[in-house]
């Protein structure tokens, strides 16, 4: 089965669209979460789902914050 993107989210940088797929695999993996090879959620779990996604949020705010602190300790 098809996925259909229903994505409404637009990226600032359209090139980090890799980025945060790769991001959301490592995570995934991190977690013992098996992704669906086919892109289709909807046999996943709500729990899964959400964990993957906070965990990219934390990690995107530790690599921001990395960031911030870098260019404020020069």
């Amino acid at each position: 089965m098809a996925s259909n993107n229903r994505n409404s989210n637009t990226l600032v940088i359209p090139q980090a669209s890799a980025a945060l797929d790769q991001l959301k695999y490592e995570v995934a993996q991190e977690l013992g979460i098996q992704i669906p090879q086919d892109g289709y959620y909807g046999y996943m779990a709500t729990r899964d789902t959400g964990a993957i996604g906070g965990y990219i949020t934390r990690r995107l705010v530790q690599i921001a914050e990395e960031q911030l602190a870098g260019r404020f300790n020069r």
